[in-house]
């Protein structure tokens, strides 16, 4: 398996592109910008896309989900639960970088908690981490945790937008997440890799 990590959009999010190596099929796992370079830097690598993963609908994680899907001919999926954040992404945007920028079309396909999606030999289960939005998700595959704004380094997603709640992160990371085996590696939504390890001594969520 091979893991290249992009960081794209308007507020630096970590996108992953996950490689097969004995088939090269891919998938990505959330798609920040739509820019060109970005579809090059993709198309470079000669893999096969498969799937877009969504870790959750904030507008810093799915901004290039229609240019990707049009280019690649793949399908993105994220929770029903984070629709309303998919669909108030214009909003958002605008809050927080002071541009109108349109929002993501469509997002018709949806996964849930226990998942699994094939690609090649390998296998990604999708887990259910509520909390910093109402329907956010983390993606597992073999020992390597894809928690997007769920888990960082020493600190969790923030709770106060529109749909995030601080009971269900605290239960999403310390009841689901460090339940995972301590060698497992994280890579999130923002920021560098840690290890649900190192995270179940240090995090921030330790003193919540």
């Amino acid at each position: 398996m091979i893991i290249k990590t992009f960081v794209e959009g308007p507020i630096d999010a970590n996108n992953y592109l996950i490689i097969d190596e004995d088939t090269n099929d891919a998938v990505l796992i959330d798609c920040s910008d739509p820019r060109e370079e970005f579809v090059k830097e993709i198309k470079k690598t000669g893999v096969k896309l498969k799937y877009i993963l969504l870790t959750h609908g904030h507008f810093d994680h799915i901004l290039g989900v229609d240019k990707f899907k049009e280019v690649f001919g793949v399908d993105a999926y994220i929770s029903t639960e984070d629709l309303p954040q998919v669909r108030t992404s214009p909003e958002m945007i605008k809050m927080f970088t002071g541009f109108s920028v349109s929002g993501v079309k469509t997002i018709n396909h949806f996964t849930k908690d226990g998942e699994e999606f094939t690609f090649g030999n390998s296998k990604i289960k999708v887990i259910a981490t509520a909390g910093h939005t109402e329907g956010g998700l983390c993606y597992l595959i073999e020992n390597k945790l894809f928690s997007g704004d769920t888990l960082f380094y020493q600190s969790v997603g923030r709770c106060d937008l529109p749909g995030g709640n601080l009971r269900q992160i605290i239960h999403s990371v310390k009841d689901i997440l460090f339940k995972l085996p301590d060698d497992t590696e994280v890579f999130p939504g923002h920021g560098g890799k840690t290890t649900i390890g190192f995270e179940k001594k240090y995090n921030e969520i330790l003193n919540m």
